[in-house]
């Protein structure tokens, strides 16, 4: 049952767990409808004027019977989008809540109904996680106040609860922080440019485990895809030197960002069945 051969790096895009957040209308549906092969499991409206493959979800029990037709792999997608995960985890607290009869999951003292809430959705999600299929999970963004040894510091998060967040950062491959850049306009003016945010920052949460992303692309689909494809992917760990053996030169990781023009948005009727 061990290995006998390591296992390979993820190197396209529909074998990644990604998460996408950022402020309401920046465009993270659009972004995420361009993804290949893409099905949106919609737990919230927000789609009507996309041209996508869609499964309205309202409840818990949909989103699991939506999950276990993709499970089946009788289909021909490759990208699964869940938008937004905040919905789903709030169908999953009361789906719980309704199994066991209470009006709130503190009703079961001593922490039991977070822990059933929390198992429940990350048993869920790691599913879909390992499917031979990308997933991408959409939130929102928040600023909250934190306090550190030197101080109060404001920080960007997803809107997911503290627990969900941390089931989600923990399971994800990339952290995408949608966000707009001051820059200048044709005319001269300031005007915003749409950026995704991919490298850790005090400031706002991101992170990318694959080492192949710039830090900063336009929030173009197309753009983000041609910097994965010709980025480096991160240098493995090696073994500590000796102490008598001088310390290897870290290496060095190339960042790139395709010139593409970006794609127009799709504004078609919605289609559910392919």
């Amino acid at each position: 049952m061990l290995p006998t051969q390591k296992s390979p790096p993820k190197t396209t895009l529909s074998d990644l767990t990604v998460l996408v957040y950022g402020p309401s209308k920046i465009g993270k549906s659009t972004w995420c409808s361009q993804a290949d092969g893409a099905l949106f499991l919609a737990t919230e409206a927000g789609l009507n004027n996309l041209d996508v493959y869609q499964v309205p979800i309202a409840t818990w029990e949909e989103l699991l019977a939506s999950c276990k037709e993709i499970a089946e792999g009788k289909h021909p997608y490759k990208t699964v989008i869940i938008d937004t995960v905040d919905n789903a985890y709030r169908m999953c607290a009361e789906h719980i809540c309704q199994k066991f009869k209470i009006e709130h999951e503190s009703d079961l003292g001593y922490g039991k109904g977070y822990a059933l809430i929390n198992n429940e959705f990350y048993r869920v999600l790691n599913k879909l996680a390992l499917l031979p299929c990308g997933l991408f999970l959409v939130s929102h963004s928040q600023e909250r106040e934190l306090e550190t040894r030197t101080g109060k510091l404001t920080r960007i998060v997803p809107t997911l609860p503290d627990k969900a967040r941390k089931i989600v950062l923990g399971m994800v491959d990339v952290i995408l922080f949608c966000d707009l850049e001051p820059t200048t306009g044709p005319d001269g003016k300031p005007a915003q440019r749409r950026v995704v945010r991919t490298k850790p920052n005090m400031h706002y949460e991101a992170g990318d485990r694959t080492g192949r992303l710039p830090e900063v692309i336009d929030l173009d689909f197309a753009k983000f895809v041609a910097a994965y494809a010709q980025g480096q992917p991160a240098a493995p760990v090696a073994p500590a030197p000796a102490a008598s053996s001088p310390s290897p030169a870290p290496a060095a990781s190339t960042q790139s960002q395709s010139s593409q023009p970006p794609a127009k948005s799709r504004t078609a009727g919605t289609i559910r069945q392919p």
